[in-house]
């Protein structure tokens, strides 16, 4: 290892040890972590500090003040209503009623930002309730939004799968339906381990947690809008989540709509603006933002092709598919997950992974799906946006995270894998 890779990786570690201590104040970890990259030349402050100017943070940062003015209206305040009934009444059978609206919804918007950051502050803005405290929901709902009940918006999952093999000399054969297969084993995955995990998550108000640590908090005087109001907050939601969604279309300005959209809704006076900046500017936002400097620093020393290169090597030999399968999917899933580098991970190691495959005389199609699928569903490590947002908005002590996160990251990768070897068989 280079020295440049040592003290990159090492700030990492730090910045995660000072997380999980839980003795100091949300983001600031991460922001940290930065200003020592600057320091000791690891990085330069444009790379360092590039995440205050990322597409995706502005979007979300935009986005959540969007989302709190829909928090007013009173549309929200009947979905709270029922969700309320049913976290008063129904206990369990509640709580997987829940899930399978939420994961219901995630089918049509394939898991985009805007999806779970409103499933997120749905969930926190639910009042507390004995029969369901708001804490059991925070978690399960907000990793349910990035899981699919139904596999229809995975045009773009599949896609790059494909590429991945087309890239590597090897034509594709991947047809919807198998795809839809594997997916379906996550969903499946995620969802058992929900329904088991709810004897343990932790029981307390999620509004009672430090404000200090999740998002600037701000009165909420209860004086129901006018309708007007109303119209025009549900008008800049519908804007912000359709601009979002074919963000990849419109290009940049789709990333900036959600904060006009917020600054309108300030101009007319559906909140403050004390209440705006302490959306765009929250320490959560910090720390989103913050952490895409770590990742970047580590990919730039070299790290990540050191680590592709040991695993060619390690993997190098005979070797079953399924446990060929899963060994990509946990060592891309888990550096994607530290350094934040989702693309990135998956570009070093599907290749090796599809190679591997190839001079085995295995058919990759399967581990191409898997290791794309595992980037996208490792969010056990609250360093990134949506785990970010559970970890903060839900009041969490860090050993309460993992216990729900670790355990529901190990099955769906072992879902990834038994999925992928039953949809394209060697």
């Amino acid at each position: 290892m280079t020295t440049q890779m040592i003290i990159a990786l090492a700030i990492l570690i730090l910045m995660i040890v000072m997380i999980m201590s839980d003795k100091f104040s949300f983001g600031a970890p991460s922001l940290l972590a930065c200003c020592l990259l600057v320091l000791t030349g690891t990085s330069t402050i444009a790379d360092a500090f590039s995440g205050f100017v990322d597409t995706n943070i502005v979007m979300i940062s935009g986005f959540l003040a969007v989302t709190a003015a829909l928090q007013k209206t009173s549309f929200m305040a009947r979905i709270k209503g029922v969700m309320s009934d049913l976290a008063a009444k129904g206990g369990f059978k509640a709580y997987v009623l829940i899930l399978l609206v939420v994961m219901l919804g995630a089918s049509v918007t394939a898991g985009v930002s805007a999806y779970y950051v409103m499933i997120i502050t749905l969930a926190a803005s639910i009042p507390y309730s004995k029969g369901l405290p708001n804490s059991k929901l925070v978690m399960p709902m907000g990793f349910a939004a990035g899981r699919a009940l139904i596999p229809l918006g995975v045009a773009f999952f599949m896609g790059l799968a494909a590429s991945l093999l087309e890239s590597a000399g090897y034509e594709s054969s991947i047809t919807l339906p198998r795809f839809a297969i594997v997916v379906g084993f996550v969903s499946a995955g995620y969802l058992i381990w929900a329904l088991i995990a709810y004897r343990f998550l932790p029981d307390h108000d999620v509004a009672k947690a430090d404000a200090g640590t999740i998002m600037d908090k701000t009165s909420d005087t209860g004086e129901a809008l006018p309708a007007w109001k109303e119209t025009c907050i549900y008008i800049a939601t519908l804007v912000s989540i359709v601009v979002m969604l074919f963000a990849g279309s419109i290009g940049e300005a789709a990333y900036v709509t959600p904060g006009l959209a917020s600054a309108f809704l300030c101009a007319i006076g559906v909140f403050n603006f004390k209440e705006l900046r302490g959306h765009l500017f929250s320490p959560m936002i910090v720390m989103m933002a913050s952490v895409i400097g770590v990742a970047k620093a580590l990919a730039n020393s070299g790290f990540n092709d050191m680590v592709g290169q040991w695993a060619a090597n390690a993997l190098g030999g005979s070797a079953n598919i399924f446990v060929l399968t899963l060994a990509f999917c946990l060592l891309t899933s888990i550096l994607s997950t530290v350094t934040g580098a989702t693309i990135g991970a998956l570009f070093v190691f599907a290749p090796i992974g599809i190679a591997t495959c190839m001079n085995l005389g295995m058919d990759p199609t399967g581990l191409a799906v898997a290791v794309t699928l595992s980037v996208f569903s490792a969010s056990f490590l609250p360093i990134d946006g949506q785990p970010a947002l559970i970890f903060g908005m839900g009041g969490y002590k860090l050993s309460q995270f993992l216990k729900f996160s670790i355990p529901m990251y190990l099955i769906q990768m072992l879902a990834l894998a038994a999925g992928s070897v039953i949809a394209f068989p060697v």
